[in-house]
């Protein structure tokens, strides 16, 4: 695993142009920072790729960036402006270092409720989806704050949705259920197809407790239904805590890696967070497994 110098983020997503790595993240209280490295470890701080919302006002959290029919799209989170809630958004920029504007002059989509992290998928049909959590500030089962994860088909201009949003996951194992009553997550969702199958990465618990862990379900479709594990890939271990919302790219070499963030100071669990990365695999049974 590596740890890298890169603190004070969290949510990190790396994407690869050429030889050269960049990392987004959230990182700053009015857009993103952007970050460029050429083996992974040594990174160095580009600036803002990102900032200047038209329609959000804070909470900018869990960028990703995707190169797509000749332009680099950034999908956020965001609090919108004028109810205060959160919102997914989408912007576009010539180069993978921003400058990055919105598409429009408002979020994605505004389904009444909060929404946040979102991360795409393009399928071999080339069909695109983007999934995303319904975030617990807003969305209350119970009397419990409850953070479920959705999906659904994206049109590929990356303006509007082309089906209903429907559920995939929702916090029902012991694990992902226990640490606080009522409020339970499932959020920052990743996809990775292999052989047919569907794998979901999705973070569990507070981000700044030590307990923040990611999960993984498996399903032979992208809309699911989708199997959980009964136990977490990636848990708090000896020398970190609160590892969590992870993203996949490859390597120079081909090889499949995950980029995440724990806390800074394992001791006092907070927001502030230290970017890491390792190596993830398919094992040839067909179980998913991060390499530590």
């Amino acid at each position: 695993m590596i740890e890298t110098q890169i603190t004070n983020i969290g949510d990190p997503f790396v994407y690869r142009v050429g030889d050269v790595y960049y990392m987004v993240a959230t990182s700053a209280p009015d857009g993103f920072l952007c970050y460029k490295s050429k083996n992974l470890v040594d990174w160095t701080k580009i600036g803002y790729c990102y900032r200047n919302s038209p329609w959000a006002e804070n909470c900018f959290w869990a960028p990703e960036v995707y190169f797509r029919r000749g332009k680099y799209y950034m999908f956020y989170t965001a609090r919108q402006a004028k109810n205060h809630s959160l919102r997914i958004g989408v912007a576009v920029s010539d180069s993978p270092e921003g400058e990055f504007k919105d598409l429009t002059d408002g979020p994605l989509f505004d389904l009444g409720y909060a929404a946040i992290d979102a991360t795409l998928l393009s399928d071999d049909d080339g069909k695109e989806y983007i999934y995303f959590a319904r975030d617990c500030s807003e969305n209350i089962i119970n009397g419990v704050h409850t953070s479920q994860i959705y999906v659904a088909e994206i049109a590929p201009d990356y303006k509007s949705l082309l089906t209903e949003p429907v559920m995939v996951t929702t916090p029902d194992l012991p694990y992902e259920t226990s640490h606080d009553k009522n409020w339970q997550w499932n959020e920052g969702p990743v996809l990775l197809k292999e052989n047919g199958k569907y794998y979901l990465n999705y973070s569990v618990n507070c981000f700044d407790c030590a307990d923040y862990c990611v999960g993984c379900a498996v399903a032979d479709s992208p809309t699911g239904p989708f199997r959980k594990y009964e136990a977490p890939v990636l848990v708090k271990a000896e020398n970190f805590s609160g590892p969590g919302h992870n993203s996949f790219f490859y390597s120079k070499e081909g090889k499949l890696m995950t980029a995440f963030h724990i806390h800074t100071d394992p001791e006092k669990p907070s927001g502030n967070r230290r970017a890491c990365i390792a190596e993830a695999e398919i094992t040839a049974d067909g179980k998913f497994h991060i390499i530590l």
